[in-house]
């Protein structure tokens, strides 16, 4: 087991690749405290667990609420003593032509993902710093940090803060022993990927075309995200930090989305 004996704090657990990474997290021996802004599905990932032989605790936490982030780390604390890693992976995505964009859809935006991810990272570093034995801290972050697409601008102004913090902390306290890294998925096969489905006129026509711009030629997995969530939790990772690890099947690689036809040899 990877992770034995860890205790790993993950945000946005209800579902998709929050889910995913707890229930892998304690299928490698760690001790999961997951957080969700609902307590209807988050309890029952961690009921899930659990019934599996795993050690988990549910918190339910807005990450955005300082209050909530205190509880969290407190309820954790209690429970485990100690803090030796943080999965920042709660966010919320957004998409609207920025002329419509308001003032309070921005915030909402940044106050999560981007405040939501400070706050966490504050917390679980002074509970790292305390025991002196260092820790690994991953910010979900997104493709969208190696590119952007048209509506999403208080979604990529978040995840290109996150990475800017993750920078900076990661040299502030590398000679600490505390290492944090940014994990960038693609498009992963979640709630958010069915909701784009079901809000298309056809589903072979939006499958075509997103898997026509993924050099892969297909959706990723929140197993594909959880295992390399692993790894950087890991003690194999113990000379990686402030790193950007996009996983997203080459789509952030390429200029240009393959030609829908065949081109003739040169």
């Amino acid at each position: 087991m990877r992770l034995q004996g860890k205790v790993v704090v993950v945000t946005g657990t209800g579902s998709g690749i929050g889910k995913d990474i707890a229930e892998r997290f304690a299928l490698e021996g760690a001790k999961v405290v997951a957080a969700s802004r609902r307590a209807s599905t988050g309890q029952g990932v961690v009921d899930a667990i659990v019934a599996k032989g795993g050690d988990a605790i549910f918190i339910q936490t807005d990450i955005s609420s300082e209050a909530d982030v205190t509880a969290l780390f407190d309820a954790a604390v209690k429970k485990y003593g100690r803090i030796d890693g943080l999965v920042n992976n709660a966010g919320v995505n957004f998409v609207c032509p920025f002329e419509e964009c308001t003032p309070e859809a921005w915030d909402r935006v940044l106050n999560v993902d981007l405040r939501g991810t400070y706050l966490c990272c504050r917390r679980a570093i002074l509970e790292m710093l305390k025991t002196g034995d260092g820790g690994s801290i991953i910010n979900v972050a997104s493709n969208h940090t190696m590119a952007a697409v048209k509506g999403a601008a208080p979604y990529d102004a978040a995840k290109w803060g996150m990475v800017g913090l993750t920078k900076s902390l990661g040299i502030e306290f590398a000679s600490r022993k505390i290492r944090v890294n940014v994990l960038s998925p693609g498009l992963i096969h979640t709630q958010i990927w069915d909701d784009i489905l079901n809000a298309a006129p056809s589903h072979q026509e939006c499958n075509d075309h997103w898997n026509s711009n993924i050099p892969m030629h297909r959706v990723g997995t929140c197993a594909e995200i959880s295992s390399a969530a692993v790894f950087m939790i890991s003690d194999e990772s113990t000379y990686m930090t402030g790193a950007n690890l996009v996983i997203d099947g080459g789509t952030s690689s390429q200029l240009v989305t393959a030609e829908p036809y065949e081109s003739k040899k040169i």
